[in-house]
């Protein structure tokens, strides 16, 4: 019998970094001393008095469904976090919780897309956004950047994108690959933009607490009528190493909550009760364990881009948010190494792999050429260790 897939299921890419990772993981399995610079989530524990609102949460029963869009305790929790961090006012009507900030883009793009809508992405991007945009029947259009820009478009840039056809546009600051954050003036003059041709801005603030100098700042803040076009997704995920607990968020107008509300219903039904119970704790209880986090990660940074740029062949910007440093490699492409020439990243990364035993993550997948990315959330030790076997290879020394 002949096996039927969708058309839509066929339009969709697996992620190009998947195979390496599936090699890094095996290589680590076997004992094979690799070091990896291709993680995505915090390397901290998730907070005690987090993991023991959880604990009081089984003891108390809360085990049951809840709303499928989140509990109410949980919501108000998320509006006290836009009031405090930002000063945006957010009704619980206003909010829905998902399981995972993966899911509530899901839910986004399933609730604003029409067939052939187009959704602005500016590249580098992460992974799965323009899939996600193809799943709900969207269009995924590529705004390219460039490193001398910090990886920033311009409002012309915007502006020459936009068509009678553009839905969305994918603002995703702190940056995941480039740790590349906008400023408070870049994020008016793209309100102004979006306010001016009526397309939502899908904010993906996931890194917010990760920003390094200055201030994050919601582009929701600049007024009522570009609130009104902003959906504002985040999570537990980064800021408080929750990444397992899969508890994501959205913040947008009532309308557009509505929708993802009833999407999600008949989804997945409602987020794990008991993760749900322990993010209120995290959103109210004590925040100092994201300090602690945020001093790591720029000592971190820090000492990784010094390093990398005092090696011949290889370069980077200084990131000003997350947890990622986006290295340019274009000078060893093209040239030959170990009797090889490689063209891509992805190749590079390969064998980089292979004989320095060193795991990163090729910018293929980001839509962009010539770079890749290391996570610094890893310890002081694998990234000093990390970064001497590729200036070893870089030298030819294997």
């Amino acid at each position: 019998m002949q096996t039927y897939i969708s058309e839509m299921a066929r339009s969709i890419s697996p992620s190009p970094t998947l195979a390496l990772d599936a090699k890094y993981k095996q290589m680590k399995k076997d004992g094979i001393p690799v070091v990896g610079f291709g993680a995505g989530e915090p390397d901290f524990d998730t907070p005690d008095n987090i993991k023991q609102a959880a604990i009081k949460a089984i003891e108390n029963n809360v085990t049951k469904y809840t709303p499928a869009s989140g509990t109410v305790e949980l919501k108000k929790a998320i509006c006290e976090k836009f009031k405090r961090d930002h000063g945006l006012e957010y009704g619980i009507e206003n909010i829905v919780v998902s399981n995972g900030g993966k899911h509530s883009l899901t839910n986004v793009f399933m609730a604003i897309c029409e067939e052939g809508d187009e959704v602005i992405i500016p590249a580098p991007f992460w992974v799965s956004y323009p899939e996600m945009v193809k799943m709900a029947g969207g269009v995924p259009k590529f705004l390219n950047t460039a490193e001398e820009n910090n990886f920033k478009f311009s409002p012309e840039e915007l502006e020459a994108a936009i068509t009678s056809k553009t839905r969305a546009l994918v603002l995703n600051t702190p940056s995941n690959p480039t740790g590349m954050v906008y400023s408070e003036e870049d994020l008016k003059k793209i309100a102004e933009i979006a306010v001016k041709h009526g397309i939502y801005v899908v904010m993906d603030e996931i890194y917010e607490q990760l920003v390094y100098e200055g201030q994050h700042k919601n582009i929701a803040t600049f007024g009522e009528e570009i609130k009104n076009l902003t959906i504002t997704v985040n999570g537990m995920a980064k800021a408080y190493a929750m990444t397992g607990w899969r508890i994501g968020f959205t913040a947008s107008n009532a309308a557009v909550a509505k929708a993802m509300s009833n999407i999600q219903s008949h989804a997945t039904s409602n987020p794990n009760s008991i993760a749900q119970a322990a993010s209120v704790e995290a959103l109210l209880g004590d925040q100092s364990s994201i300090g602690v986090m945020r001093k790591e990660y720029i000592k971190r940074r820090d000492y990784m881009v010094e390093r990398i740029n005092s090696i011949d062949g290889i370069s980077c910007k200084k990131p000003n948010g997350a947890f990622y440093i986006f290295m340019n490699v274009k000078e060893l492409l093209g040239t030959e190494h170990y009797g090889k020439v490689f063209n891509s990243a992805a190749e590079l990364c390969d064998d980089i792999l292979d004989r320095a035993l060193v795991a990163m993550v090729p910018s293929e997948g980001f839509g962009i050429d010539g770079y890749v990315r290391l996570s610094y959330a890893t310890s002081m030790e694998n990234i000093k260790e990390g970064l001497d076997r590729i200036e070893k290879y870089i030298r030819h020394e294997y």
